[in-house]
């Protein structure tokens, strides 16, 4: 499929030399693809077995972001619990 939309947007480009308004479809085209057309996609190019819509997406940008911030704050505990002398606040 990623194939027809390239070959696709080549023919718009080529298309383009003689109206400039192809070219614009050809670069909608292309932000299309690469913004919608190639979620739920992994490494080997499948597709995700819950599908490729945005809850999906969704879902796994949320659990993403919940296991980068649950590990950041147990970087952040360990870090005040090695160093105490660099987390201690002057008092005045």
């Amino acid at each position: 499929m990623g194939t027809l939309i390239i070959l696709a947007i080549l023919a718009l480009v080529v298309l383009g030399f003689n109206n400039p308004l192809w070219w614009f479809a050809g670069a909608a085209l292309l932000y299309l693809h690469f913004r919608y057309g190639r979620t739920g996609q992994g490494p080997s190019g499948s597709s995700s077995p819950r599908g490729a819509g945005s809850s999906a997406r969704g879902d796994n940008d949320y659990r993403a972001y919940r296991q980068r911030r649950d590990q950041q704050a147990r970087w952040e505990r360990r870090y005040r619990r090695e160093r105490p002398w660099m987390t201690r606040q002057k008092r005045n």
